[in-house]
């Protein structure tokens, strides 16, 4: 069989993903055919579940979903730039912030102009780390923790948008999708340590803001199904749905048989039994 013709898939999924949500599985197994077929590695058999992930929004119906190659994160960009196309990306997993030093210190000032100064240091550094940035040729900056007011300030003035993940498993995912690689400290990206999107843009999907970054290009990338319902408990019931039909999707990559379903087998193996053992005395 072959896992990258979407009918045949669909038609191996139906009933898996109907034992879960009865009556759907037509406006499902395409969605959840298409988002395995965009990851499939070259070698299907090292095709990987937690390449398909699913964004579950409340508001519409069943209808409105669809699938985007690349993550789709819930929540809205940091800072005024929502929108960016073709661009590379650096991700700080320690936060975007002037990071306080281990040891105190205690600084005596004279004069006025001193105190000035003081102050104008700090804004300095903190410009010169985001300008580092900007130079590399990054114009996305992805943050694992907080983003300070003041780099957040030379971040718009540098025009960078600015993402924050707060989840430690899905700034991994971000890196997978675009490439990248997660630095510890605010430093200027070597060329090799950054990703790439297509497009990474902040859209509005049912009242709540959504930041998606797709990957059109990128092979083993991460596709997101994102999933539309009136309330919660829909939406989690769908999930289960989805989750089903990609790992049937994962056991068709190893191996693609099937056999009727609804103890059909087990039925026709009985009778031819039985027939059997009528042939046989004792």
């Amino acid at each position: 069989m072959d896992v990258r013709n979407r009918e045949e898939v669909v038609l191996r999924m139906k009933s898996a993903v109907a034992s879960k949500q009865f009556g759907q599985e037509d406006v499902l197994c395409p969605l959840v055919a298409d988002a395995c077929i965009q990851v499939c590695p070259q070698n299907p058999g090292n095709f990987n579940v937690d390449n398909v992930r699913v964004a579950k929004l409340v508001g519409g119906g069943l209808h409105n979903s669809s699938v985007v190659r690349g993550m789709v994160l819930k929540n809205d960009a940091v800072g005024s730039i929502k929108k960016v196309e073709k661009v590379k990306v650096a991700v700080f997993a320690g936060g975007v912030d002037t990071s306080a030093t281990e040891t105190k210190g205690t600084v005596l000032i004279h004069s006025a102009e001193q105190l000035e100064n003081y102050a104008k240091t700090e804004e300095a550094k903190v410009e010169e780390l985001i300008k580092s940035v900007a130079d590399s040729g990054a114009k996305v900056i992805v943050s694992g923790a907080a983003v300070g007011d003041m780099a957040l300030h030379f971040c718009e003035r540098y025009k960078l948008m600015v993402l924050k993940v707060s989840s430690k498993f899905e700034l991994r995912r971000f890196c997978r999708t675009t490439g990248a690689i997660a630095l510890l400290k605010l430093s200027r990206p070597n060329v090799d340590e950054l990703g790439y999107a297509d497009y990474v843009s902040v859209e509005e999907i049912g009242g709540a803001r959504v930041t998606v970054v797709k990957n059109e290009e990128g092979g083993n990338s991460v596709a997101t199904v994102v999933l539309r319902g009136s309330t919660d408990s829909i939406l989690d019931d769908l999930e289960r749905a989805v989750d089903d039909g990609v790992n049937t999707y994962k056991s068709m990559c190893r191996d693609s048989r099937i056999i009727p379903g609804a103890a059909a087998t087990e039925i026709e193996l009985a009778k031819r039994l039985k027939e059997f053992s009528l042939k046989e005395t004792g």
